[in-house]
């Protein structure tokens, strides 16, 4: 079935444009039939005005006898032979006399490249390829050029000339949307020809948040941000523009999906929304589940140390009131706390109202030193993995406080807590991996909090996959750098000897 037209604002040439030159046509007309005279007039009486002579019939500007011979010199049927001198005459008189067709900018000959058709660049990229325009109207007997789209022969009429072979106006098509190539320039993906814009439409990157082509830059290169894990790729300018960008899974806003705002200013996207923790009661379960975790590992925690789930003000605050500890810039999301301080906690979640989180109820807790540890803090509003590896990290914290490690430098410190991190959220994204680094009873105990919720779903691991990734890769030197030295520390000897070398030394085991 032949495609749909193609769209109006394309120019189409269908059929070759041929003007009337009757004068030079004819002339050459007059010329291929005038034989000699003599000939002629010795076959009639009265010099061709009696009965059996011939009557010349004029056509344009010139006189032309109708009657011929048979056969021509060379032998060929007289009919045959005019009907090719005839095409020839046509396209020779075309040839010289014909402009430029709409949707064509320009006619070559195979002579315009001393005998050899001008070749795309065949790169597979966004540069676009001069492409040969159409060739001028010649004589060619058949056979000579067989059109590499439809296979027939293209004898005489407009041609192109492209890749080392030869196609119709109409055979040579693009590759996405089958329509026919009119333009002077084309893309050129391999021996396929594109439209540019349709080339552009399947290779030029879009921004996932403006929903439009990535723009040039001043040296004309595609210029674009892409994040290290999600892949998503946007125009540089909206790291500037105050396009919002999830707390938690740090992707953009995109412009068909809108963001939840919480009360503090953050922003929270809708997969890490689904399962967000937003109050300290929604916390406690899974405070628990984490708590027995370390149980599973022979590193109970003795003590009972209250957590809360806080604003980002109540938690900065908090941070301020603190003596002890290293703090991840630029914003901090939990915290073990060993000074008694009054902190505001979310003692109510929050309702949805159109795109915002709104009628938070918070109270404010006195909190008395009992241990080395007064409380847990963690930001509200994160997803539960999130919220969970944070859990895992202050816990270690407060395990090592408890068990007297003191006086430790930040890389070992927040190196082994973020280990810990690591490995919970291993244990709920990959269950069975952390076996050879902590008992099976902890791995246990972890997927039956998880099973308790109904499990995880495909977006929620991806999440966990995330914070792994973040925790792995974090560039600064206490939390990336400290991470990176103590899991090797621990793939080599084992979490407890491991622990026991940090209690003697201060630092890890080489």
């Amino acid at each position: 079935m032949a495609p749909p037209p193609p769209p109006s604002n394309v120019n189409h040439l269908s059929h070759p444009c041929i003007y009337e030159r009757k004068s030079r046509l004819m002339k050459w007309l007059g010329k291929l039939f005038k034989t000699s005279t003599s000939s002629r007039r010795g076959g009639g009486s009265g010099g061709g005005s009696g009965t059996g002579g011939y009557n010349p019939h004029y056509l344009g500007e010139e006189n032309m006898v109708v009657r011929a011979p048979a056969r021509m010199p060379d032998g060929r049927p007289r009919l045959r032979k005019e009907q090719e001198e005839l095409d020839h005459a046509m396209a020779l008189s075309l040839s010289e006399g014909l402009g430029k067709p709409s949707g064509y900018n320009e006619w070559w000959t195979d002579d315009n490249y001393g005998g050899a058709l001008p070749r795309a660049a065949d790169n597979g990229s966004m540069n676009s390829s001069t492409c040969p325009p159409y060739g001028t109207l010649q004589y060619h007997p058949a056979g000579s050029r067989v059109c590499s789209g439809c296979h027939y022969d293209i004898g005489y009429g407009n041609y192109l000339g492209c890749m080392g072979v030869y196609f119709h106006p109409n055979c040579f098509r693009c590759h996405s949307c089958n329509y026919p190539i009119t333009e002077h320039e084309f893309s050129l993906s391999g021996r396929d020809p594109y439209h540019k814009t349709c080339f552009k439409e399947l290779t030029h990157p879009k921004c996932e948040v403006c929903l439009q082509f990535i723009p040039t830059n001043e040296n004309n290169l595609i210029e674009y941000r892409c994040h290290p894990f999600w892949s998503q790729k946007y125009c540089p300018s909206h790291e500037h523009d105050n396009t919002a960008r999830c707390c938690s899974c740090e992707r953009l806003e995109s412009w068909n999906v809108r963001y939840y705002s919480l009360e503090d200013g953050r922003s929270l996207c809708l997969e890490c929304m689904e399962s967000a923790i937003m109050d300290t009661g929604d916390c406690q379960p899974l405070y628990h589940a984490i708590r027995d975790y370390y149980e599973g590992m022979n590193m109970k925690l003795d003590q009972q140390m209250p957590m809360l789930l806080v604003e980002r003000q109540a938690l900065n605050e908090a941070i301020v009131g603190e003596k002890n500890g290293y703090h991840h810039m630029p914003e901090t999301r939990g915290l073990c706390l060993s000074e008694e301080q009054t902190v505001t906690s979310i003692l109510k979640r929050p309702r949805i109202g159109g795109r915002q989180l709104i009628g938070m109820r918070t109270q404010p807790q006195k909190l008395t030193r009992k241990c080395e540890v007064t409380a847990i803090l963690v930001l509200y509003g994160l997803p539960r993995l999130l919220t969970g590896a944070i859990l895992a990290h202050e816990l270690m914290h407060g395990w090592l406080r408890l068990k007297g490690f003191r006086n430790l430098n930040p890389e070992v410190e927040e190196g082994i807590c973020q280990v810990l991190s690591y490995m919970w959220l291993e244990s709920e994204v990959l269950p069975g991996s952390s076996s050879n680094r902590a008992s099976s009873s902890a791995a246990a105990s972890s997927s039956s909090s998880s099973s308790k919720k109904g499990g995880k779903s495909n977006v929620e691991n991806k999440l966990g996959e995330f914070f792994m990734h973040q925790i792995a890769n974090d560039s600064s030197p206490a939390y990336g750098g400290g991470f990176r030295a103590a899991n090797a520390a621990v793939n080599k000897y084992g979490l407890r000897r491991t622990l026991d070398h940090i209690r003697l030394t201060g630092n890890f085991p080489l």
